[in-house]
């Protein structure tokens, strides 16, 4: 019984070894916590290769803990190479090892908490890492789709999104994988499993799966949450606190932001800004009714923010230091709670000046591009 249990907790490491890799792209689950073998005087760690030397390596665990690692006499050394099955691992070396590397060490810990003695180490290399993130990468832009909810038939299973001006209807199944996004981060290793019933109109969502000829997808996997979409002028800005304040366009209401590790700060080149700046103002030309000029508007925006959250990736980082008062962002952020009026950012682009100059009342809606480089 004990080694039937080992082999169940063996297979499910070795898939969030696999799958774990440290790149927030869909597919990629990190952050795992590894089940203890049935033997009790032995545990698992799963984690990156920081630095090998001598007989043994230091790591970094899924948990965020550092341990030096210490291969013991007779220890095995086995790679994975685009399988999780361990019958098809190969026996490696401790010298194949090297930083970004992935590893699954089997053992008991050493004198001090920071130290582990390794009796088997499973190794997944970087460069396999990184072609897998690039298959699921190419199969989310392939076969991918993400909006805002717009309808939810929890009857039916089905989820109508939009993206700009176009709509698509996405069918779910009881085989669907449902995975919900935390509040501050769309990066795929916070999300948590979710149901059809989390989903709530106005998130946002994307889903990956086979698109029928009508456009509609039957979705294999579908993420969704829940954000804000705020736009203003920097009133404060304090990298101390990892906070910055300005008044939302929008509601006119003093919003305090707090950016942290996991938030994103992209700087949109003025070239850029000004061409976005165009597709989402309203021209209001032809004779339109103000209700027209209005509607058309809103498409307007939908369809600039749909094409601007498929390039928020692309654009350069910057730190919070770099932004100052009088700067103008446009904000992706948790929403707000009973408990805490304050939001967590997810991504603030900054350089949007233009935008909000032709958007007065109100940045572009952003989304999250599982795809297409923002959100990653």
């Amino acid at each position: 019984m004990a080694k039937r249990s080992y082999s169940l907790v063996a297979a499910v490491a070795l898939t969030w070894l696999f799958l774990g890799a440290p790149s927030g792209l869909p597919g990629m689950r990190l952050g795992a916590q590894v089940p203890t073998p049935a033997t009790a005087a032995t545990t698992n760690l799963l984690g990156t290769i920081k630095t090998v030397a001598g007989n043994g390596f230091a790591m970094t665990t899924d948990k965020g803990a550092a341990v030096t690692v210490t291969i013991a006499d007779g220890a095995k050394v086995l790679q994975l190479a685009g399988s999780t099955d361990l019958k098809t691992a190969k026996p490696s070396l401790l010298s194949e090892i090297v930083a970004g590397d992935r590893v699954l060490v089997t053992g008991s810990g050493g004198d001090a908490p920071d130290t582990f003695t390794a009796k088997r180490v499973i190794l997944m290399k970087a460069s396999d890492i990184a072609q897998r993130q690039a298959e699921q990468q190419a199969d989310w832009k392939a076969r991918g789709a993400g909006g805002i909810v717009d309808a939810v038939d929890l009857s039916t299973g089905s989820i109508t999104i939009a993206a700009g001006s176009t709509k698509t209807l996405i069918h779910t199944s009881s085989k669907t994988d449902f995975r919900r996004f935390a509040g501050d981060s769309v990066k795929y290793q916070d999300a948590k499993p979710g149901t059809l019933s989390d989903i709530r109109i106005k998130d946002q969502l994307q889903a990956r799966g086979t698109r029928s000829a009508d456009g509609s997808v039957q979705a294999e996997e579908v993420i969704s949450g829940s954000f804000e979409n705020l736009s203003g002028v920097l009133i404060s800005v304090d990298p101390a606190a990892s906070t910055i304040s300005f008044k939302d366009l929008a509601t006119k209401k003093m919003v305090t932001v707090n950016v942290t590790s996991n938030s994103e700060i992209r700087n949109l080149p003025p070239q850029a800004a000004a061409r976005f700046a165009s597709q989402s103002s309203s021209s209001g030309r032809g004779g339109r009714t103000g209700e027209q000029a209005a509607g058309q508007n809103a498409g307007s925006q939908r369809s600039a923010g749909a094409d601007l959250s498929q390039m928020i990736g692309k654009f350069p980082t910057v730190p919070l230091a770099e932004l100052h008062k009088g700067d103008a962002v446009i904000v992706v952020a948790s929403q707000t709670t009973s408990i805490s009026k304050s939001v967590t950012a997810v991504t603030v682009l900054t350089g949007v000046d233009p935008i909000l100059t032709a958007n007065p009342n109100g940045g572009m809606d952003l989304a999250m591009s599982m795809g297409g480089g923002g959100g990653q």
